[in-house]
């Protein structure tokens, strides 16, 4: 057997989603990941979440059983500060809307963090914030009024958690937007800066983006050039998927990052018709049917992956399997 992850010399994680929930470990991505560096892969963790520093996300993910160091992770405010290095003038001063992290991080890149209109900030820099003060949120809106350029870490309108699926970054610079007639500069997928920092810090050279979002993840990869693997333990699923434009297609898919160990999955396709390992999909009148019984999760992944061929490639309507598929999301 030949795993997939033996194509590529790093894989990236993104972590809310695919590596945890909030503060609880994905069964299994401890494992898996252990698996992964002893075949040698190199490991990455990728995150749009700018409310804590990498060392503190490294912390996070040893307390989970997680072998993890500050240099594995790459957040939006490692990519942020090097897109506001190439904006702003050193010791430039910024309106911090976000967490204490985020302005660490800042000053530590050559930046004068600064919380209030009185400061005069040349700029407005956003990140996560999990009990962001509406006030802040109000000063934020009246700088970039004023004429402060407008720097947000990542787009992500929402966050998965073991609570459920809460508001994010983008929910919170959606407010700030709605003030004003500018949109904000942004580091974080799908927007190449945070991806092309991960590849400068790690050093890979054919690296694969495991995500569990279509528009930040996926596109992400795609916006780079990077392959990826498309998983289901996080925010999007099946009829995300079936819906994706182009550029949100992924290279791969798979339950979970344990997917990596396992074989690639390949299609046979044509006019009517696709089959991934035992499993097959006929259109009829561009509308696609099962013409096998998937039982298990994977037999399930494989009538998806072809069902997904013809629905990009053949344009092909695949309502009827999605809704058989009932061990997906």
């Amino acid at each position: 057997m030949t795993a997939l992850a033996s194509q590529y010399d790093a894989a990236l994680f993104d972590l809310d989603g695919v590596v945890y929930l909030g503060p609880v470990a994905i069964p299994g991505v401890a494992g898996a990941l252990d698996q992964l560096r002893a075949q040698g892969t190199r490991i990455g963790f990728v995150t749009n979440n700018a409310a804590r520093t990498p060392a503190a996300v490294a912390e996070h993910l040893r307390k989970l059983g997680i072998e993890a160091e500050e240099d594995d992770v790459v957040n939006s405010t490692q990519a942020t500060v090097r897109m506001l290095q190439g904006e702003l003038p050193a010791g430039a001063r910024c309106l911090v809307v976000g967490t204490g992290a985020l302005a660490e991080q800042l000053e530590a890149g050559g930046f004068t963090p600064v919380h209030s209109l009185d400061d005069d900030p040349v700029a407005v820099v956003q990140g996560y914030h999990p009990d962001i003060p509406w006030g802040l949120i109000e000063t934020a809106a009246i700088a970039v009024q004023r004429g402060a350029r407008w720097f947000a870490t990542n787009p992500d309108l929402t966050r998965p958690t073991e609570r459920g699926i809460l508001p994010g970054c983008g929910a919170q610079v959606a407010v700030v937007r709605a003030c004003v007639d500018v949109d904000p500069m942004t580091a974080g997928k799908p927007f190449r800066p945070l991806l092309d920092e991960t590849v400068l810090r790690l050093g890979a050279e054919r690296p694969v983006f495991v995500g569990d979002r279509i528009d930040t993840d996926i596109m992400g990869a795609n916006a780079v050039g990077m392959d990826s693997l498309f998983v289901f333990t996080g925010a999007h699923g099946k009829r995300d998927l079936a819906q994706a434009p182009e550029h949100g297609r992924p290279t791969h898919i798979g339950y979970d990052v344990a997917a990596l160990l396992q074989p690639e999955r390949a299609v046979e396709l044509s006019a009517h018709h696709a089959r991934c390992g035992s499993q097959a999909i006929v259109a009829d009148r561009s509308r696609a049917r099962l013409d096998t019984r998937p039982d298990g999760v994977d037999d399930q992944l494989d009538a998806l992956w072809a069902a997904l061929q013809l629905a990009w490639h053949e344009h092909c309507d695949i309502t009827d399997v999605l809704d058989e598929l009932d061990r997906l999301r």
